[in-house]
């Protein structure tokens, strides 16, 4: 199962080094893990999308918890969250497929951000399921292509994070 982290740590060089290789030490695969400023730049978050069971989780967190340059650690899968990714998709075109491409990007709402003779670049942001959706949707076309940012989450409504 997949499970997303969202940690605030201190802003300090090898802090994503440390943290990634606790996951490591825990035999825990990571499957996205993206990092940066907060509103203070003192402080970092890290949004980690890991898979393991619920007891590796737990223990992850404990272990991430007890980290010197930890402030604080949530597993957002036990609340409500906001989530987006971005990927960019270079994907085989011809002109006989260009109209059929054009009313996915159109479904999809993403933005054509490059061409070339035999190719056309796209980005989306958005939902994880959305992103999997274009991808899934493109490949018959043959993608060529494609970097993924892995996702960013927040929690939902008013509550906040206490850093």
């Amino acid at each position: 199962m997949t499970h997303t982290l969202s940690a605030l740590a201190k802003n300090r060089p090898g802090v994503l080094h440390e943290m990634s290789a606790e996951f490591n030490r825990y035999n825990i695969n990571i499957k996205s893990i993206s990092a940066g400023e907060t509103e203070n730049p003192e402080i970092s978050r890290l949004v980690i999308c890991a898979e393991g069971g619920e007891d590796e989780i737990k223990r992850i967190t404990r272990a991430m918890e007890g980290m010197e340059f930890v402030i604080q650690v949530d597993d957002l899968a036990r609340k409500e969250f906001v989530d987006r990714e971005l990927v960019l998709i270079k994907v085989h075109r011809t002109n006989e497929n260009m109209t059929q491409l054009m009313q996915i990007f159109e479904v999809f709402r993403a933005d054509v951000v490059g061409m070339g003779q035999t190719t056309i670049t796209v980005e989306l942001s958005g939902d994880q399921e959305r992103v999997e959706g274009l991808i899934k949707m493109l490949e018959p076309f043959g993608i060529k292509s494609m970097c993924r940012t892995g996702m960013i989450a927040l929690k939902r409504g008013d509550e906040q994070d206490t850093p």
